[in-house]
C-alpha cells in the first residue's frame, strides 16, 4: 500500500481521533489535547523558539504514523542540556540554531516519539519516517536533530540508525503493592522513616489543611488559582513562565480525566499549589508554586500527597519532574533517562560521541552510587 509522508505546520492539520489512533492512550502529553493545546494557548508557535514541522504518515488519507518534531531556535524547555555544544558551535564560527527537536515542549517525560497506527506495517512505517525525519534535516541543513525522552523501543530503533545515545538521570517512586503511605515508610531505615514522619508532622503543626481535586472536580478558578502558583514560581527565578493561563484551562477541560491538583490551605486561604497529570499507571508531578513558604509543604504536595494519591488509585510509579537529588532519600530511585541526537557536521559528531563515551560512564557510576543510598531496609 502506498504510503504518503509529509510535514504539517499545526496539529489541528489532523483530528483529533486520528491523531489518537496513533497512540495507546498511556501517556497523556502525546494525546491531541495536549500537543493542540500548547499551539492554541500559544506555548509553541510565533516567538516562542518552538515551530511545529510535525510529521505524518497517510496510506489512503488516513494516518498511520506521526513525529511530534519542532524546529528550535533556542535549547530552552528541554531538559536535555547542550548549550555546551552551542557554545562550541560558536566559538568555531559555526550556526547550532534553528535545530530539530522530537519532544514534548516542556515535559522531560519519558514515552512514545513515534506514534503508530496498530497495523501489520508498524516497522516500515516507523523505519519510513525515520528515513524521512532524517533526509528532512539535511535538506534543511539544520546542525542537529535530537530525539528527547523516548522510550526504550524507539531509542533502540533510533541507534539502528546511527543516532547518538545520551544517558542522564532522574528520580522516580515505584508502588510496591503498599497498602497506605505508613505501609511504605515501613519498608524504609528507622532514621529516614523518622525524617519523612517529622516533615509530615512540621506541615501539620503549621495548621495546613490539603486538598486533592481531579477530574470533573476541577473548575476554571482552580486553575486560576494554580496558575498564580506557577507563574510565581518562575519570577522568584527571574524566569518568564512559558506556559499560558489559557492552556492550563484547556488542559483541565479538554483532558478533564488526566489532570490532578493538590492544594494546601492555612487560615481559609490558598497558599499552595501542585498540579499533576495521570494515565492507567503513572502519576507525572510537573508544576508547583506557593504565596508563602512553610516548612516542608513543598515535599507535603508534590511528594508525600502524591505517593499516598498513588497508593490509594493503584498507581505504579510517580514521576516527579527532571532531577532532585533529594527524592532519593524520600524513597525515590535512580531512573535512567535517554535522548538520541543525529548531528550533521562530521567533526562535531566525533567530538559529540567523544564526549557521550565519557559522559555515560559517569552517568552510569552516578547512578550505582545513588542507589546504595537508597532508604530502604535491607531485603524491601
Amino acid at each position: 500500500m502506498t504510503m504518503d509522508i509529509r510535514i504539517i505546520n499545526t496539529i489541528d492539520d489532523v483530528s483529533a481521533a486520528h491523531w489518537n489512533e496513533l497512540h495507546d492512550n498511556r501517556n497523556p502529553f502525546v494525546t491531541y489535547e495536549f500537543l493542540s493545546s500548547l499551539e492554541r494557548e500559544q506555548c509553541v508557535g510565533d516567538d516562542t523558539g518552538w515551530e511545529p514541522r510535525i510529521i505524518i504518515a497517510e496510506q489512503e488519507d488516513q494516518p498511520v504514523g506521526a513525529i511530534p518534531m519542532y524546529l528550535k531556535y533556542h535549547s530552552m524547555g528541554e531538559f536535555v542540556f547542550d548549550w555546551a555544544w552551542a557554545g562550541a558551535y560558536s566559538r568555531s564560527g559555526l550556526d547550532y540554531y534553528p535545530k530539530l527537536v522530537i519532544a514534548i515542549p516542556y515535559t522531560p517525560v519519558t514515552g512514545p516519539r513515534l506514534l503508530l497506527a496498530d497495523s501489520p506495517e508498524r516497522n516500515h512505517i516507523a523505519e519510513a519516517m525515520i528515513d524521512f525525519a532524517l533526509q528532512y534535516a539535511r535538506d534543511q541543513e539544520v546542525s542537529s536533530m535530537h530525539w528527547l525522552f523516548p522510550n526504550e523501543s524507539d531509542s533502540q530503533r533510533l541507534q539502528r540508525h546511527g543516532l547518538l545515545l545520551r544517558t542522564d538521570c532522574q528520580f522516580h517512586w515505584k508502588n510496591a503493592g503498599y497498602s497506605s503511605f505508613d505501609d511504605f515508610i515501613s519498608r524504609l531505615s528507622s532514621h529516614k522513616r523518622k525524617k519523612l514522619k517529622r516533615e509530615r508532622r512540621y506541615v501539620e503543626e503549621q495548621g495546613i489543611r490539603c486538598e486533592v481535586i481531579e477530574g470533573d472536580g476541577i473548575i476554571p478558578s482552580h486553575l486560576d488559582t494554580f496558575y498564580e502558583f506557577y507563574q510565581s514560581t518562575f519570577y522568584k527565578k527571574g524566569h518568564i513562565a512559558p506556559l499560558t493561563r489559557g492552556f492550563f484551562k484547556a488542559l483541565g477541560k479538554r483532558l478533564p480525566r488526566s489532570v490532578v491538583l493538590i492544594f494546601a490551605y492555612h487560615d481559609s486561604q490558598c497558599v499552595a499549589g501542585a498540579f499533576f497529570m495521570r494515565g492507567p499507571d503513572t502519576l507525572y508531578g510537573r508544576y508547583w508554586g506557593c504565596k508563602e513558604e512553610f516548612h516542608s509543604l513543598h515535599f507535603e504536595l508534590c511528594y508525600y500527597r502524591a505517593i499516598d494519591y498513588c497508593i490509594a488509585h493503584g498507581i505504579k510509579h510517580l514521576e516527579a519532574g527532571a532531577q532532585g537529588e533529594h527524592k532519593l532519600m524520600r524513597g525515590f530511585y535512580p531512573t535512567q533517562t535517554r535522548s538520541l541526537h543525529w548531528i550533521a557536521h562530521p567533526a562535531f559528531r566525533r567530538a559529540i560521541e567523544d564526549y557521550l563515551v565519557h559522559e555515560t560512564h559517569e552517568i552510569e557510576f552516578y547512578m550505582n552510587q545513588t542507589e546504595k543510598h537508597l532508604p530502604y531496609k535491607t531485603g524491601s
